[in-house]
């Protein structure tokens, strides 16, 4: 499974921007990556912990701005068509999925 984070935090004062970025490192601090500019997402090994995910993500919301969360199965994710921009215009890309850890 995974969890997107989709997010619109303000940035029009010091304290709301730093809030914004506070916000952001704490996704990076809980393993997620960015996908685009605020959308943040995660491998979760299951919805147990794509839920304790998003309770620690509750617990750390900005005072201000929206956040979505999403959370998506490995076959939908599969579906996603990604397409990054190149000098000839653009070009889809496959998409590659992250490599499991094997634990012993």
């Amino acid at each position: 499974m995974w969890l997107q984070v989709l997010y619109d935090l303000p940035v029009t004062t010091d304290a709301k921007r730093k809030a914004a970025v506070e916000f952001r490192d704490f996704l990076l601090d809980q393993g997620f990556e960015m996908s685009q500019f605020s959308v943040y997402q995660r491998c979760c090994s299951g919805k147990e912990m794509a839920d304790s995910l998003s309770a620690q993500i509750e617990k750390n919301l900005p005072k201000y701005g929206r956040i979505h969360l999403l959370l998506i199965t490995d076959k939908q994710y599969e579906k996603m068509k990604t397409f990054h921009g190149t000098e000839e215009g653009m070009k889809r890309k496959k998409r590659e999925n992250p490599d499991q850890l094997t634990l012993f």
